[in-house]
């Protein structure tokens, strides 16, 4: 695994929607070294433990990161307190990634809610291979959608309560295309219950798919062992560890 660390400018802050933000930072040496679906590891002032924020995009021809989080505690509080100009401390790019097939091949991502940033890497990647299937709450939570499009994806839009785009589950959407037509390769990230029944279409379909998976990190490089998560490979159980075997994971391996 290969990172680095230091603290790094914030050139732009933006709030997408409530308690959700989004920091653009300038690294370049992280920048170039970032793959879709890995993560940074942020230290707050006033708190031990680091926080790890997915990476959402990275552009390594002006060498920026940009990091999508939504405010779940007093310490991403105090993260969304950080304006532009101010530093950022992280470790990053940190884990394991998507694995990103060569177009023309195609692939489906389905994210939900803050699992959605994630993905917008991978969107960039496809283009107009991809199908971007985004879940929210309601029409308040939705975020990132234009920038889905922007990146060529046909982006089909899903909240609980029908507020804005197709009502339901990103599952019913995601079935809808499968029965019309040939995906490669899926890419989820979003709540356990979420990716159950991504993983199970999956299966019904015989598609490879990858599911990228959140839990309370120390250290963020393997070393504390906080992230374990029941994992299985040729037929015995075992424990990986997100921060470093993860988060993305072969779903055929994970245990939810």
């Amino acid at each position: 695994m290969s990172y680095r660390q230091g603290k790094y400018p914030i050139l732009r802050k933006d709030n997408l929607a409530k308690n959700i933000y989004s920091l653009t930072l300038l690294c370049p040496e992280i920048a170039a070294e970032t793959q879709a679906g890995q993560f940074a590891h942020l230290r707050i002032g006033g708190f031990a433990l680091r926080r790890p924020i997915s990476i959402c995009e990275a552009n390594p021809d002006v060498g920026t990161v940009r990091l999508v989080f939504e405010v779940r505690g007093e310490g991403t509080a105090e993260l969304a307190r950080l304006n532009e100009n101010s530093l950022a401390d992280l470790i990053a790019p940190l884990g394991k990634g998507f694995t990103l097939l060569d177009p023309p091949q195609k692939a489906i991502l389905i994210g939900g809610g803050i699992g959605v940033p994630p993905l917008l890497q991978a969107a960039k990647h496809y283009g107009a291979n991809a199908t971007a299937i985004l879940g929210f709450r309601s029409a308040s939570a939705v975020i990132l959608t234009e920038d889905f499009a922007a990146a060529g994806a046909d982006v089909c839009l899903c909240t609980d309560d029908g507020s804005m785009g197709q009502k339901g589950f990103v599952t019913a959407a995601l079935e809808e295309r499968l029965q019309a037509g040939k995906a490669e390769f899926l890419c989820a990230c979003g709540p356990a219950g979420m990716l159950r029944g991504v993983i199970a279409l999956a299966e019904q379909y015989g598609l490879r798919c990858e599911v990228s998976l959140e839990e309370r990190m120390g250290c963020g490089v393997g070393a504390c062992l906080v992230c374990a998560c029941r994992s299985v490979k040729d037929g015995r159980e075992f424990y990986a560890h997100v921060c470093k075997d993860g988060p993305v994971f072969d779903a055929k391996e994970v245990v939810l």
